[in-house]
């Protein structure tokens, strides 16, 4: 054995494992991580917005207007009609690095030197007028000076210039100009150590500095260096390059900056880490590179709107359209802006890459390598490397062959979960490979040395499984019989004894079972006699459902139909349907039972099919059952419990505590309302129920009344339909309304901006307003008009509706309807202990 064990299956596998971990940085297994990174970036779907429009020039716009280059004169008219378009930023990503020298300049100005240096024009009374005639004739053929004073004048262009890459060896030549350095990056820290350890950005050792007129006239700088991938795709974006010592950001993030009436010194660049843009946070790679979402196209129309420069330039596009947004000025042209290849398209322009890196930057969409996924890449290898080396050659083929299967779906779906889900990018591919390869080369080794044998010996086994099912079925022992027959390879002679064991499990109106034999068989012949009927029929029985003796119906409840014709109550995944309680928004309120535990809860179900479109259907559901699973793990006493989430036929469900008391909704009612002693117990109750659950989180996103159940006898209080409002977040309904409450969302919800648990607060604020009040702190004609008011005005003061109520709560609802987050409360744990002290004074 020790002579052979080269020989073995294990010492195989570590072989192949040490070659796939050595070989893991070729351009082959790379390759295959840049085609999944693709497909991953492709399956992402966000929302780019409506902030940046490109203005192309086009072959339309060359042909029109002459050939490239264009006079100055061109540029300087397009960018005064946007400047009184009132566009917010215009990004031009033409160079200007070299002077446009026009020849009639060149004589203006030899005769402008020959009048002023001569003594005998000096004399003529007519040297004003000819001096006022060269000076017009220098304005008119200066076109750099007019693209600089329309560049002055609109105070908000951004230009480009070009780096040359490359390990400085000394210092520069010269330095660079000052309108240059005003750009540079002053605010640089060192928090890991990237400095000592290299990860710093990409060094250059020569810059294009825009002409000095162009240049001091632009209101930001930025450099335009593409940095292609191993394949030559452009994946990324260099937000900052580094020249000598000095720190230059890129156009885009000069761009966004400008879109946040920011300037360099609000850039912070953190080495190793990524990027900080005012509030925003930007996370690259260990050398500053953004992996830039690329936004797809959506019903057939572009990411961000493409207009023809000639277009704009003759009138035929309306200018009012720029108002207020980027707008992108870039060659599209053939021979002018070249193609690249990115993850999205094998034919970008420049000038669209360009939109699609500002619009990450301002949306904070980008994927990023987090630290921790070295650790974790090396992981699946090793986990895969035990596998074919310690577990594959002790399986049979079917077994390995599904645990591989298995594996791999894993991994795959592990890669395309986080890059879609939560942007993260992790190298799952080589473990990918080396399982798919491994497997291959051991089960191909193992077949043919052993394998061989082994089908002769089941060869002759599959005639004894065929007569012993054969016995089990006459015997009536029908699951024994297939459970044999499932042993023997599929042949006409098994598919007869399979139909006639189906036919079987029918007449013992046992249609699940039938339906699960038909199913088996179709795999192997869907056209086997009249097997589609069969199949469509069995499935349709198992679904069938009477209730209380009134007639058959259809039901997508699970439901069995006993021996002497009774049924038992309908189920909704293992819980028993004992009636309904009532309907809710989305769906249908039932009590129920779980007959194994004898646990009464309620079930609230959603008909999301009903509710959502298709292309829509499958992201909610996986939403909903992820919110579900976050909610599930709340475990407070003012939260009501979550006991388990499932699916019935699209008929989503919850199972959750069967709560006594009844929402807070009568309470709002001006003659209705509670003592104010009991409104503050519920809020600060309620306060400390979002504090637990945003420490785990989580945020509520639809607190109000009606979310919030109480019981007088006991002043029991339960929030209610954590993570529900999440499941409707970014998708609407068929009607096209936003699921939701706008009178109790904060303005950042209205917004549409990310929220977190202040929002929740800000709602509770509106609540207890409304319990204390009688009335809503905001109220409008029309949702426009109250969406307005939420965003902009602010609240009648309580103690004008109401003198009795105390200065001090009037002191907390103002804290917690505030506009400005950051002035809001923070947590609800501080809202409760103000609220205590509040009753406390009071009593």
């Amino acid at each position: 054995m020790k002579k052979t064990f080269w020989k073995s299956d294990w010492f195989a596998g570590v072989v192949i494992s040490l070659l796939f971990l050595f070989a893991g940085g070729t351009a082959l297994l790379q390759s295959l991580e840049r085609i999944a990174y693709d497909l991953g970036v492709k399956a992402s779907s966000r929302n780019p917005g409506d902030k940046i429009a490109i203005i192309a020039i086009d072959d339309q716009s060359i042909s029109n207007i002459g050939r490239w280059p264009w006079s100055r004169d061109v540029h300087a008219k397009m960018t005064d009609m946007l400047t009184t378009a009132h566009a917010k930023v215009i990004g031009n990503s033409v160079f200007f690095i070299e002077p446009q020298l026009d020849p009639g300049l060149a004589y203006i100005n030899k005769l402008s030197d020959y009048v002023t240096n001569t003594p005998s024009f000096a004399a003529l009374p007519e040297t004003t007028e000819l001096d006022a005639l060269i000076k017009d004739a220098k304005t008119a053929l200066d076109a750099d000076a007019k693209l600089a004073e329309s560049f002055k004048n609109a105070t908000d262009v951004v230009v480009a210039m070009p780096f040359v890459v490359g390990e400085p060896r000394g210092n520069p030549d010269k330095p660079l100009p000052d309108y240059v350095l005003k750009n540079s990056l002053s605010k640089i820290i060192d928090k890991v150590g990237a400095e000592e350890s290299g990860m710093l950005p990409i060094p250059t050792i020569a810059a294009f500095s825009p002409i000095p007129q162009v240049g001091e006239s632009a209101a930001a700088i930025g450099h335009l260096n593409a940095s292609p991938d191993v394949d030559g795709a452009i994946r990324s974006e260099p937000l900052v390059l580094a020249y000598y010592d000095q720190y230059y950001p890129a156009l885009s993030l000069q761009i966004a900056a400008k879109y946040l009436n920011l300037t360099v010194k609000d850039i912070q660049v953190r080495l190793g880490e990524g990027v900080k843009l005012g509030k925003l946070n930007i996370t690259t790679d260990s050398f500053l590179q953004m992996n830039t979402f690329f936004y797809a196209d959506h019903d057939g129309h572009a990411a961000f709107p493409v207009d023809s420069f000639y277009d704009v330039y003759s009138g035929k596009i309306p200018l009012e359209k720029y108002r207020d947004r980027i707008v992108l000025i870039g060659a599209t042209a053939a021979g002018v802006g070249d193609s690249q290849v990115t993850p999205i398209s094998a034919n970008m322009r420049p000038i669209e890459i360009l939109a699609h890196s500002v619009a990450s930057i301002l949306n904070e969409d980008f994927f990023v390598a987090p630290a921790w996924a070295f650790w974790v890449e090396k992981a699946a290898w090793l986990l895969i490397a035990l596998y074919l080396t310690v577990l594959l050659h002790k399986l049979k083929a079917g077994t390995a062959a599904a645990i591989t299967i298995g594996l791999f779906v894993t991994l795959v779906a592990a890669h395309f979960v986080l890059m879609t889900q939560y942007g993260l990018w992790l190298q799952l591919m080589i473990p990918a490979t080396l399982l798919v390869v491994g497997h291959a080369l051991l089960t191909t080794k193992r077949f043919l040395m052993t394998e061989k044998g082994k089908a002769r010996s089941e060869a002759e086994s599959a005639e004894s499984n065929r007569n012993l099912a054969l016995m089990f079925q006459s015997q009536g022992q029908l699951d024994m019989a297939f459970d044999r027959l499932r042993k023997c390879p599929m042949d006409d002679s098994v598919m007869d004894v399979l139909y006639n064991l189906a036919l079987d499990f029918e007449r013992k109106r046992q249609f699940n079972k039938a339906e699960s034999v038909f199913a088996y068989m179709a795999d192997f012949n869907p056209k086997y006699k009249d097997l589609e009927q069969r199949l469509a029929r069995s499935r349709a029985m198992a679904e069938t459902v009477i209730l209380g003796g009134s007639g058959s119906v259809r039901s997508n409840s699970s439901t069995m139909i006993l021996e002497d014709g009774s049924v038992e109550k309908p189920m909704l995944g293992r819980y028993q349907v004992e009636k309904e309680l009532g309907k809710g928004a989305m769906g249908v309120v039932y009590l129920g039972k779980d007959p194994k535990i004898g646990r009464v809860v309620a079930i609230k179900t959603m008909a999301l099919a009903q509710e959502f479109e298709p292309d829509e259907l499958e992201e909610v559901k996986e939403r909903f059952f992820r919110e579900a699973e976050t909610a599930g793990r709340l475990n407070h006493p003012n939260i009501v419990t979550m006991y388990d989430a499932g699916e019935e036929h699209d008929l989503a469900f919850i199972a959750m505590e069967f709560l006594k008391g009844k929402d807070l909704a009568p309470y709002t009612k001006p003659d209705n309302l509670l003592p104010l002693e009991k409104v503050l117990d519920i809020v600060a109750k309620t306060a400390d129920a979002l504090d637990y659950a945003h420490k785990e989180s989580v945020v509520h996103r639809d607190i109000k009344p009606a979310n919030i159940m109480y019981e007088p006898e006991t002043g029991s209080v339960k929030v209610t339909d954590f993570g529900i409002a999440r499941i409707t977040d970014s998708s609407k309904t068929k009607t096209g309304m936003v699921l939701g409450t706008p009178s109790y969302m904060s303005p950042e919800q209205l917004a549409g901006k990310k929220v977190d648990g202040r929002s929740d607060l800000f709602s509770l604020g509106v609540m207890l307003y409304q319990m204390t009040t009688g009335q809503l702190p905001f109220t409008g004609d029309s949702m426009a008009s109250l969406m307005f008011k939420i965003a902009n005005e602010e609240h009648e003061p309580i103690r004008t509706v109401n003198a009795n109520l105390p200065e001090a709560l009037s002191a907390i609802i103002d804290r917690m309807l505030e506009k400005d987050i950051d002035k809001r409360y923070a947590r609800g744990s501080e809202i409760a202990a103000d609220i205590r002290q509040a009753m406390s004074q009071a009593g």
